[in-house]
């Protein structure tokens, strides 16, 4: 039996997705930074319905890993896994739940950003994952695309 599993979040996984959201190394945020960013447990359930989605990895029933899309703009906006859960390929599955979810919208390339600096980690791991690099985001950010297959 699969140790980890993957499933949409709902509402009730709010405080659990900040959780995750705030343990992370990379691309840290506080609750304080997100909350400017208009990201609160207020806003978030909006993000999970009409035009976005989200996905939660759980172990033994504790959520360790989300990530976020939205069909109307072709993006995924969040993949973060637990730093205690990390290695396991929770990351690739979270990316791919939102590849094939907005492909199946009818989305024809997707895209995202992820910090420009090279020693990041998210940027090798787009790259591993098929994604290509676009140029450069907003905010010293390096917006990647992928296009559907």
């Amino acid at each position: 039996m699969d140790q980890f599993a993957l499933r949409v979040a709902v509402s009730t996984d709010i405080k659990d997705m900040f959780r995750v959201r705030t343990s992370v190394h990379d691309n840290h945020l506080s609750l304080e930074q997100m909350a400017e960013m208009g990201i609160t447990h207020d806003t978030l359930p909006a993000m999970l319905v009409g035009t976005g989605r989200g996905w939660v990895v759980e172990s033994q029933g504790k959520v360790v890993g989300f990530s976020m899309a939205d069909v109307e703009e072709s993006t995924i906006f969040a993949v973060f896994i637990d730093p205690e859960f990390e290695g396991n390929g929770l990351g690739k599955r979270l990316t791919h739940a939102a590849e094939k979810w907005l492909f199946a919208e009818g989305c024809e390339e997707i895209w995202l950003n992820t910090d420009e600096n090279l020693a990041v980690r998210a940027n090798g791991f787009y790259r591993h994952l098929g994604w290509q690099e676009d140029g450069p985001a907003d905010d010293n950010q390096t917006r990647f695309i992928k296009k559907a297959s």
